[in-house]
């Protein structure tokens, strides 16, 4: 992960931190989509561990780590979010794949690894090998 990449999830985490709701919904889905450095900064400690009391319900039928699980839902929960709405759309986009793709109107849908990140700014995903970019330019992704 590029140094960039690093910080901006860094400073991700502090507007969580805050309660920026649109920040915890961030973390949370690329902790819960196995992003190891979201994993790794999203971690919570043991004492906003404890603070997420969860019933059967919500951490059954996941393919995710008890502990990654836990924090998914602290950050859910800082955010203000519905849990059990919230993590069951999660789950269907893992499970049925998500419209990742960068191109305006594209209806590809498929898994975040099926698509290819664009060589120059390493942020944006696409569906294709050639695409344009915000300038109208082809760029080729290999």
């Amino acid at each position: 992960m590029t140094r960039s990449k690093q910080r901006a999830l860094q400073w991700t985490r502090k507007a969580a931190e805050k309660g920026h709701t649109k920040s915890c919904e961030q973390i949370a889905q690329w902790m819960y989509a196995y992003r190891p450095y979201a994993r790794e900064v999203g971690r919570v400690g043991e004492a906003a561990a404890a603070g997420v009391a969860t019933s059967a319900g919500v951490m059954g039928g996941h393919d995710v780590p008890p502990d990654v699980l836990i924090g998914v839902l602290h950050w859910l929960r800082t955010g203000g979010f519905d849990l059990v709405v919230v993590l069951d759309e999660f789950r269907t986009m893992e499970l049925e794949g998500h419209n990742y793709c960068g191109n305006n109107g594209c209806e590809v849908v498929g898994h975040l690894n099926d698509f290819k990140v664009c060589p120059q700014c390493k942020t944006v995903r696409y569906c294709a090998t050639r695409v344009r970019n915000r300038t109208g330019r082809r760029v080729d992704i290999s």
